[in-house]
C-alpha cells in the first residue's frame, strides 16, 4: 500500500458470496450482458495496441470489471437489496463505456498504454464499491473510498494479478479511488464561471493528493511507479464527474439520481414533507454549486474531452435552476421532494423540446 492508513476494511457478506470471477458470471447470469458486450469491444479495440495481445492482462482485466460489476450490482444495485439510485452498477458501464469512449476519442487510441487504459476501466469496476461506511475522513479521503481501495486491491489478487508484477496497476487503482473522493465543503470566496477557463475550485481530492502523498509517502517524486498513478488518477478523477458533460438531458437525470440517493441515505421519504426543501435546494443551488464552483477539471486529458460539453451544459444548467425555481414559485411552497421532482421533470421537458 502506498498510503498506510492505521485501519483497514475487512470482506462483508457480498464479497463472501462473490469471492471471484467465476462466481461473478454464475450469479449475474443474463443480467451480465452489457458488460460482457462492453468488454468484448474493448478487446477488439486494444488489439491495435503495441501490447494488445497480452491475452494474461486482459483476460486479469476483464474478470477484475465482471468481478465489480457483480458486487455493485448486489451490493447497492438492481440484483441486490440496497439499491442506490446512481452508484449502482450502471455507474460502472457510464464510465467503462461512454466516457472512456469520449476519452479515447479525444485522444486517440494510441496515447495510452494498454495497462494504462486497463487501469481505468479497473477504476470504473471498483472505485465505488462501498458505499455504507460510517463517515470518516483521513487526509482527505473517505471512509467508502478506503473501503473500495481494500476490496479493490483485494479483487486483482483474485483475478491472478500479482503485487509484484503488476505494481503499477495496484498503484494506480489504489491512487484513483483515493483520489476519487469529492470534497463538497464550500470554498471560500466561491467561484465566477468563465466559460472560457473552466477551472474551479474545490471537488475531487485528485489535484490535492499530490499533498497526501508528501505526507503518507515521503520520497514518492522519485518513484516513476508512483508519479505514474498520481498522473492516471487525475484522468480518474475527470471520468468520475464527467456527468457535467453529458448529453444535457442525462447530466439532469443523474442530478436527480443523486438526490434520490441521498435523500434514502438520509432516511427521508421523498413522499413525506420533510424532503421537500432538501429536494429543492439540491436539485438548483446544489447543482448550480456542484457545476460552478465545485467541480473541475484535473487533468488536460479530461479538458480536452469534456470541457466543451460542459462548456455546452453550462447555460443550460443555469436555465433548468432559474425554471424550477420560477414553477415552485407559481406552485407555492412544495409539499414533498416528489412534488419538487415533478417540477424539475417539467422544467426539463420544456428546456429540451
Amino acid at each position: 500500500m502506498i498510503l498506510p492508513f492505521p485501519s483497514r476494511y475487512p470482506a462483508d457478506e457480498t464479497e463472501c458470496r462473490i469471492p471471484d470471477a467465476a462466481a461473478a458470471r454464475a450469479l449475474v447470469g443474463a443480467a451480465a450482458a452489457p458488460v460482457e458486450a462492453l468488454l468484448a469491444r474493448r478487446r477488439a479495440e486494444w488489439a491495435a495496441l503495441p501490447a494488445g495481445g497480452d491475452e494474461a492482462l486482459l483476460a486479469r482485466t476483464e474478470d477484475a470489471v465482471r468481478l465489480g460489476h457483480a458486487r455493485l450490482a448486489f451490493r447497492h444495485g438492481n440484483l441486490g437489496n440496497d439499491f442506490h439510485a446512481y452508484h449502482n452498477e450502471g455507474h460502472v458501464l457510464e464510465i467503462c463505456g461512454g466516457r472512456i469512449d469520449r476519452l479515447r476519442d479525444t485522444l486517440g487510441l494510441a496515447a495510452l498504454g494498454l495497462r494504462d487504459w486497463c487501469a481505468l476501466m479497473l477504476f470504473g469496476a471498483c472505485h465505488d464499491l462501498r458505499q455504507r461506511e460510517a463517515p470518516n475522513l483521513v487526509d482527505g479521503i473517505g471512509a467508502n473510498e478506503r473501503a473500495s481501495i481494500d476490496e479493490a486491491l483485494r479483487i486483482l489478487d483474485a483475478c491472478g494479478f500479482s503485487r509484484d508484477r503488476d505494481a503499477d496497476l495496484y498503484a494506480a487503482l489504489e491512487l484513483m479511488i483515493a483520489g476519487s473522493t469529492f470534497d463538497a465543503r464550500p470554498v471560500p470566496g466561491g467561484y465566477q464561471y468563465n466559460a472560457a477557463d473552466l477551472v474551479q475550485s474545490g471537488g475531487a481530492l485528485a489535484s490535492r493528493l499530490h499533498q497526501v502523498l508528501d505526507r503518507r509517502s515521503p520520497g514518492w517524486r522519485h518513484d516513476p511507479l508512483i508519479v505514474a498513478a498520481q498522473r492516471l488518477a487525475l484522468v480518474a478523477a475527470d471520468l468520475d464527474t464527467a456527468n457535467v458533460a453529458e448529453p444535457f438531458g442525462r447530466f439532469a437525470s443523474t442530478a436527480e439520481n443523486l438526490c434520490r440517493e441521498r435523500e434514502m441515505l438520509s432516511g427521508r421519504s421523498l413522499a413525506a414533507g420533510e424532503s421537500a426543501l432538501p429536494v429543492l435546494g439540491f436539485l438548483t443551488d446544489g447543482q448550480d454549486r456542484f457545476f460552478f464552483e465545485l467541480h473541475r477539471f484535473q487533468s488536460d486529458a479530461g479538458m480536452a474531452a469534456f470541457g466543451p460539453g460542459k462548456e455546452a451544459n453550462a447555460p443550460k444548467l443555469k436555465a433548468l435552476c432559474m425554471g424550477v425555481r420560477a414553477r415552485i414559485a407559481m406552485q407555492g411552497a412544495p409539499q414533498t421532494g416528489n412534488q419538487v421532482i415533478e417540477a424539475y421533470r417539467a422544467t426539463l421537458a420544456d428546456l429540451t423540446v
